[in-house]
């Protein structure tokens, strides 16, 4: 796999059961990369994440993260992840900083509660615009500012790669705009990032690489050049035309 491959998906395919939830799926995603992946609910976006992440065995076809399977792989600190928004009780305890703390303490590495660690929660929570709020009970804030200090806690351990999961998901348009002026910012500082969306317009303004995905890999490409009317038709099932992209992707369908 070239160096510059982040990620490689080589003919992937997930059945959940007796449901095929993916099918065939290959694609790759570079180093410096913006990848926005959209698709209709029910098109396995999310399955596709939790199988990079090796949270779910692939039925056939492979992953590869860095040029490494993910069960082989051992370097997690390289990757940063945002589930589906999480919604915290406004009665929990836990503070900001000791939310985005367990970023490093996920990673397996030896930064723990020391200064090190310390100064790596300040800095995360100074990049998400967060550091004011370090000592605040994370389920008192807001819904965007929670989704910054999760932001912080996948970025902490300073990862190459940062994956998110519908992280716009009940959010308002307003803080929709600062989320990808950070991501932006974030991929201004060297992090590829691949973010898992169903809002086609506001995602392929962001975004260098677009990959629709239905089961299987519609298209994929830059958003600048057109997506033909029938690719989205075929992906949400209606007459859609929004946006466009680069010559598509050898294996999309």
């Amino acid at each position: 796999m070239p160096l510059d491959h982040v990620i490689a998906l080589d003919h992937l395919t997930v059945d959940l059961g007796d449901v095929r939830v993916l099918d065939d799926v290959t694609f790759t995603i570079d180093r410096g990369d913006f990848v926005g992946i959209i698709g209709p609910n029910g098109s396995g976006k999310t399955t596709l994440l939790r199988t990079i992440l090796d949270l779910l065995p692939p039925s056939a076809g492979s992953v590869q993260l860095f040029g490494v399977p993910p069960a082989a792989f051992t370097e997690w600190h390289k990757i940063g992840y945002v589930p589906q928004r999480t919604t915290f009780d406004p009665s929990l305890t836990v503070r900001v900083d000791e939310v985005v703390m367990t970023g490093l303490l996920a990673t397996g590495r030896r930064w723990g509660r020391g200064a090190d660690g310390r100064r790596r929660v300040a800095e995360a929570l100074g990049i998400v615009g967060m550091q004011a709020h370090a000592a605040s009970r994370v389920g008192r804030l807001s819904i965007g500012q929670q989704q910054r200090v999760l932001i912080a806690r996948a970025v902490v351990s300073n990862p190459e790669l940062l994956i998110l999961d519908e992280p716009t998901g009940g959010i308002d348009p307003g803080t929709q705009t600062s989320l990808y002026a950070l991501l932006q910012e974030l991929r201004g500082r060297g992090v590829t990032v691949v973010l898992v969306s169903h809002d086609v317009g506001v995602v392929a303004r962001e975004v260098t690489k677009l990959a629709c995905l239905n089961r299987r890999v519609i298209f994929c490409g830059r958003p600048q050049d057109y997506i033909a009317h029938e690719r989205l038709t075929e992906l949400y099932g209606s007459a859609v035309r929004i946006v466009g992209h680069e010559p598509p992707c050898e294996h999309a369908g």
